[in-house]
């Protein structure tokens, strides 16, 4: 089915025959930039897309290239600057790519990429070692108020990073905060009982979670979750601090029209198969598929919102 749809698209973009389009693109592999080190959640979901788009797509093979670092700064700017040939695409996380913009930090804009489409959403969570004495939210405030707790986040600008700054002004407490170099770091720190706690994201740490290895002590979304019904949010326990991350594929601006809607048909066709659904859900990569000029929406709106709390207290 995947193939037979992308054909067709292929040859109504182009206005080819079938044997012209598939000669012309693509003529070699296509490198998808990974803004993270391999192995988390933003890797594994690269990694599902190029085993089916590579499964079901004659011609179509894709590299990994991962750039990890500032979180996420460096592989953001490697896909921006790419040639716009069609051999460049990759993923990009928020809130990082737009808080980057805000502080003024990024060699980039939004409108430096094409965006695809977004994949994934995956919600914020508080982590605990799990012989902690921490044990809900208001259990960690009182400690922060009696001690100088050490909390590990994802980087200056994460979602993580972020949430964490979101808790110290609704509690009035000052951790000291520790950035990572990503969620690997992250979920040694709190594996190894390193830190006091973590703020990080549910796809990194349910299954520790549910094999006993740490402990999560609070959703940060305005609902509970499917994959963890009876984990009270930080709203309910008082507390309200919301976040999430999303997870999309973009393209560097500028790219050959006819060759961009063969990739973003791809995406949207991969996404939407029962195989790439059931590999997510096996993965725990919780799904949120948006088309490009939706997510490029809520990109857009996610930037503003930043932007503001930038402007409120800098980091």
């Amino acid at each position: 089915m995947l193939k037979k749809s992308l054909f067709a698209g292929v040859v109504m973009a182009l206005g080819l025959t079938a044997g012209a389009a598939i000669a012309e693109y693509p003529e070699k592999s296509i490198t998808i930039v990974v803004p993270s080190k391999a192995g988390g959640s933003t890797d594994r979901t690269a990694r599902m897309f190029t085993e089916l788009a590579e499964k079901n797509y004659d011609g179509f093979e894709f590299v990994i290239k991962n750039v990890p670092g500032s979180g996420g700064q460096k592989g953001f700017e490697d896909i921006a600057r790419a040639t716009p040939d069609g051999y460049t695409i990759g993923l990009v996380f928020t809130p990082q790519l737009v808080a980057h913009i805000v502080s003024g930090r990024a060699k980039y804009t939004l409108d430096s990429f094409h965006i695809m489409g977004n994949t994934a959403q995956d919600p914020a969570i508080v982590v605990v070692p799990k012989d902690s004495a921490i044990t809900d939210m208001a259990s960690l405030a009182e400690a922060a108020k009696a001690n100088s707790l050490t909390v590990a986040v994802n980087g200056i600008g994460s979602d993580d990073f972020l949430a964490a700054k979101a808790f110290e002004a609704a509690t009035g407490v000052e951790f000291n905060l520790l950035p990572t170099k990503g969620s690997t770091e992250q979920k040694a720190a709190i594996l190894g009982g390193h830190v006091d706690a973590a703020f990080m994201n549910l796809s990194q740490m349910i299954k520790q979670h549910k094999a006993g290895d740490a402990r999560i002590i609070a959703l940060l979304t305005e609902e509970r979750d499917e994959h963890l019904p009876d984990m009270p949010t930080a709203k309910e326990q008082g507390i309200t601090v919301l976040m999430r991350a999303t997870r999309g594929f973009v393209a560097p601006a500028g790219i050959d029209a006819a060759v961009q809607d063969q990739l973003d048909k791809m995406l949207t066709e991969v996404m939407a198969s029962d195989e790439f659904i059931a590999n997510a859900k096996t993965g725990s990569i919780f799904l949120l598929p948006m088309s490009g000029p939706d997510y490029l929406s809520y990109l857009q709106s996610l930037q503003a919102e930043t932007q503001a709390v930038f402007d409120k207290a800098p980091w």
